[in-house]
């Protein structure tokens, strides 16, 4: 980790990652310079552009909420189970991956069907009938359970314990971006009346806590958390099912392992409660459980909080893009990436040129990231993948 601050920051950023690119440079400047950040940024080493704030990143507030250091797809996460068995055949992982393809839902797609309602968040909480959540519901009822595009994925890996591994990566659906644009464009108006000192071409749109507006992003953030979980509970549940009809006299598996990487909430550092924003960043307190995923054909790892302080208590969300979608689609080599995959085994979904947004070689080496991070987290156990399902 190492630290800078530039003239006109208001706090410093320490950071984990190798040294960031540029417009990623700019955004940690930004965010590291709004009057109500707090103590210091922390970067984590998957860090890479995003919008308004890089992915990868923590930001501590004093009191104020910014929409666009959480992101569109709020709660987006992992969740992941370890199963009893420790070998599959490549007929049988193929035969797998097919029902799990006729049951899951990938990209643009939804259920044809609301789903039951059991799966959904309790609305308790959301009580304000102008609440995006309550317009999104019936809605929201044929997204869960189903895996989104982007760099979602189901993955089925081999533990450097000897056992099986199935791990999921989604979010929230169409409902978080709805969720998120609302409050986003609310706070803009907002900054814009109140004459905000924060540039507008930041992107760092904010709601004081205070303010009914805030307090209804957060219930409203809550609720899209909550729901990326239920999705992703939803899909699990739904592949354990097929695992079990496939193996019905030997099949087992631990509980869920779920963990986000999008969202925020009030934490207590430094002596003082703040609004810690996470932004593909993941909670990592001490003996904490969490899941670092790699790139499609790369490791991935279960992890434990070592709690270090100077991260707010967090790691990287995976392995962070090296480069853009469209960037990948043009400089990388589609046999190339197709090869690394092949030789290594893996069922895999590259077939053509749009694909490689999604390659190996988009995306930073899961090892570094590692290495980068030893005081933030410790390895408990390498997953190895057989067989991936991404998003479309």
């Amino acid at each position: 980790m190492y630290k800078f601050k530039e003239e006109n920051m208001k706090i410093p950023a320490f950071v984990w990652s190798d040294p960031p690119d540029n417009k990623a440079i700019e955004q940690i400047v930004n965010i590291s310079s709004l009057p109500f950040a707090f103590h210091h940024v922390a970067i984590m080493p998957d860090c890479h552009m995003g919008y308004g704030m890089p992915i990868g990143g923590v930001l501590a507030t004093n009191g104020v909420i910014v929409p666009n250091c959480i992101g569109v797809d709020i709660g987006c996460g992992m969740t992941a189970v370890k199963i009893s068995l420790s070998e599959i055949d490549i007929a049988t992982l193929k035969k797998i991956m097919g029902k799990i393809r006729e049951v899951i839902p990938t990209g643009f797609e939804h259920h044809k069907e609301k789903q039951n309602e059991k799966w959904m968040p309790s609305l308790k909480d959301v009580c304000r009938i102008t609440y995006i959540v309550f317009q999104e519901y019936s809605n929201a009822l044929t997204q869960i359970g189903t895996l989104g595009g982007g760099n979602h994925f189901i993955e089925i890996q081999k533990g450097s314990d000897g056992y099986i591994y199935i791990m999921i990566h989604s979010g929230s659906r169409n409902l978080g971006k709805k969720v998120a644009d609302h409050y986003n464009k609310i706070a803009k108006q907002l900054n814009e009346r109140w004459f905000s000192s924060v540039p507008k071409e930041w992107d760092l749109a904010f709601l004081p806590i205070e303010t009914k507006e805030a307090k209804d992003y957060f219930d409203e953030m809550k609720y899209c958390v909550n729901f990326a979980f239920r999705n992703r509970e939803l899909m699990m549940s739904r592949i354990l099912e097929i695992f079990i009809d496939e193996f019905p006299m030997e099949f087992n598996h631990d509980p869920i392992i779920n963990i986000a990487h999008n969202y925020a909430r009030w934490e207590n550092h430094y002596g003082k409660n703040i609004i810690i924003h996470r932004k593909g960043a993941t909670s990592a307190k001490e003996g904490e459980i969490g899941i670092i995923p790699g790139s499609q054909g790369s490791k991935s790892y279960i992890v434990e909080g070592l709690g270090n302080k100077e991260s707010f208590e967090s790691c990287s969300h995976g392995a962070g893009r090296a480069m853009g979608r469209n960037e990948a689609t043009k400089k990388l080599n589609l046999e190339e990436e197709i090869k690394k995959l092949d030789d290594q085994g893996i069922i895999h979904g590259i077939r053509n040129i749009k694909d490689l947004d999604e390659a190996v070689g988009a995306y930073k080496a899961i090892d570094k990231v590692m290495e980068n991070q030893m005081d933030l987290v410790k390895i408990l156990v390498e997953l190895s993948p057989l067989a991936v399902i991404k998003g479309d």
